[in-house]
């Protein structure tokens, strides 16, 4: 009956350590994928801010132009009085 609770055992111990493995392998298949998101992610957000700046630029540009035509506008006023 010892023989027979010893092996028992052992089989049970055995199939605890195959269990595990397998779970350590999966945590770190999940961080990587983890990680991979994470990255992609981040390079979602670059590319949403450089599109940001870029329209803020444009943006900048066609009001520093509007200046540019209203301070002409004003000065041919000024001019024709």
């Amino acid at each position: 009956m010892k023989k027979l609770s010893f092996v028992l055992a052992a089989a049970g111990l055995i199939s605890l350590a195959a269990c595990n493995k397998p779970a350590d392998t999966a945590n770190s298949a999940n961080a990587a994928d983890n990680a991979a998101v994470a990255l992609d992610n981040a390079a979602d957000s670059l590319n949403a801010v450089s599109e940001n700046v870029a329209v803020s630029a444009n943006e900048t540009a066609v009001a520093a132009d509007n200046a540019a035509h209203a301070a002409n506008s004003a000065s041919n006023a000024a001019n024709a009085m």
